[in-house]
């Protein structure tokens, strides 16, 4: 018999997969074990949004039906789930439902599901720029 050698891969704490492979005289090259194990290995869709740079940095976070956070990001997956910590929402205009206002109220460590996540900001770089299509008010 062939001698084998036997590797297990872990991906998650539910995803285990175990390779054996047969060893031929000098066995293979440390590429060719990549090699194989590549087209073992079950291939995962990859994100657009890399949001693993913003682990542990103030993001601002724009949510379906109009709310905005602001928090620590935590966390996330591929569904675009968060977990924000240190949170807190913009409150909207009494007067204006459309419009944000600077006035805030804490929510601490909250999960956001994905599906209601319309855009994601760090806030590093963010500011606020005067709207060039805006027209000026015409004195009278």
């Amino acid at each position: 018999t062939t001698p084998t050698t036997e590797t297990t891969h872990t991906f998650s704490k539910h995803h285990r997969i175990k390779i054996k492979m047969a060893t031929t005289g000098g066995g293979d090259t440390q590429q060719q074990q990549q090699q194989k194990q590549q087209h073992t290995t079950p291939q995962h869709k990859q994100t657009v949004l890399d949001l693993g740079k913003y682990i542990d940095k103030g993001v601002r976070v724009k949510l379906s039906g109009g709310r905005e956070v602001e928090g620590i990001l935590k966390g996330f997956d591929q569904l675009l789930n968060l977990v924000l910590d240190e949170t807190k929402e913009y409150l909207r205009d009494v007067d204006d439902p459309l419009r944000i206002t600077d006035e805030t109220r804490n929510l601490g460590l909250i999960v956001t599901r994905g599906t209601s996540v319309m855009v994601v900001s760090p806030l590093d770089g963010l500011k606020e720029i005067e709207n060039p299509f805006a027209v000026a008010p015409e004195e009278y």
